[in-house]
């Protein structure tokens, strides 16, 4: 036992020392590139960021045979990376967080609530209907795939790029791209090896409490997969990188279910991954969805001052939802 615990907080160690060289070399791509924080964040650091919960869910699918774990703790990884604003908005200091970031992440938190939310409906109509079965992709996890993949291009093109930044601005002149290229591949490696290792401990952890699968899915073992995001996005942040931080946590919920889910269907014999998934998911992609919604509000609303001094009012709301689907899902697992 003792030995898992040290595996554990070794895991911690690494995923700060590569994360914060991830957000690091991706803020110096977007100033070599001219690309913008946000889509560096959407697509490099969130596929990333989010690859140790799908390569754990495909694990989890193909070798024990526990696809609604693979589902759980994806869906858990979202509602943990919302909750991730809520702790960025206390960290930033100068005042409320979603005030100072871009009005395009409106479009991202909204592709989220639509994907999760057909997702959740794709589980209800596997019971009730059709399960979607075809071949080795179901129907459901396609039109995740084909949402996903539009919804980016669409953010995309409403993304303006990145005005050419006046020499006296630049900060990463003496970095050269090529070392900002090898620098972002060798930390991304690292996330990558780390988070599946952490995966694998916090699976060892979790099996030795004894509860269901849904609930050891979408609370334990979405938040160890989910620590890179935590990582990363707090070392955006450090650096000023706002957008880049928001992004990488808007753009792992959307990869997650729009291109992940697809990988578990792959993986799942022919067996649609919607039609051996538990009910009870619906509680945490009820809090996914909520959580993203306040997110959307606070970007509308722009309140530059904290309303508590040292959080912004949506920051404790979101917190709410996920300590109160929590609740409930770990109810439902015990009773």
């Amino acid at each position: 036992m003792v030995l898992v615990w040290v595996k554990f907080f070794i895991c911690v160690l690494l995923v700060l020392l590569f994360g914060t060289r991830l957000s690091r070399y991706g803020d110096v791509i977007a100033e070599k590139t001219g690309v913008s924080g946000i889509w560096i964040g959407l697509i490099l650091l969130a596929i990333v960021t989010s690859l140790p919960e799908i390569i754990t869910g495909i694990s989890a699918v193909a070798v024990v045979h526990a696809p609604d774990l693979a589902v759980g703790t994806l869906f858990g990884s979202n509602a943990f990376n919302l909750s991730i604003i809520a702790v960025l908005d206390i960290v930033h200091r100068p005042g409320s967080l979603l005030a100072s970031a871009s009005q395009n992440h409106k479009l991202s938190a909204g592709l989220g609530i639509l994907l999760i939310v057909i997702a959740a409906a794709s589980i209800f109509l596997s019971s009730a209907v059709w399960d979607g079965a075809i071949s080795w992709l179901g129907i459901y996890s396609l039109v995740l795939v084909v949402l996903y993949l539009l919804g980016s291009r669409w953010i995309y093109q409403r993304e303006p790029s990145a005005a050419a930044i006046p020499s006296e601005a630049l900060r990463y002149e003496r970095i050269s791209s090529r070392r900002a290229y090898i620098g972002f591949g060798i930390a991304a490696i690292g996330i990558i090896g780390t988070g599946i290792w952490l995966a694998t401990v916090g699976d060892d952890i979790a099996t030795l409490t004894g509860l269901g699968s849904t609930f050891v899915g979408s609370l334990f073992l979405a938040l160890t997969t989910s620590l890179p995001e935590v990582v990363v996005a707090l070392a955006a942040l450090r650096i000023g990188a706002v957008d880049m931080a928001i992004a990488d946590v808007l753009g792992s919920n959307i990869f997650n279910i729009g291109f992940g889910i697809a990988c578990f269907d792959v993986f799942s014999g022919g067996v649609s991954i919607f039609a051996t998934a538990s009910p009870d998911h619906f509680i945490t992609a009820g809090a996914v969805a909520g959580m993203s919604l306040i997110v959307i509000i606070g970007l509308v609303l722009r309140a530059k001052r904290k309303a508590l001094v040292v959080v912004s009012w949506y920051a404790p709301l979101i917190l709410a939802i996920y300590v109160t689907g929590a609740y409930f899902l770990f109810r439902t697992s015990v009773g």
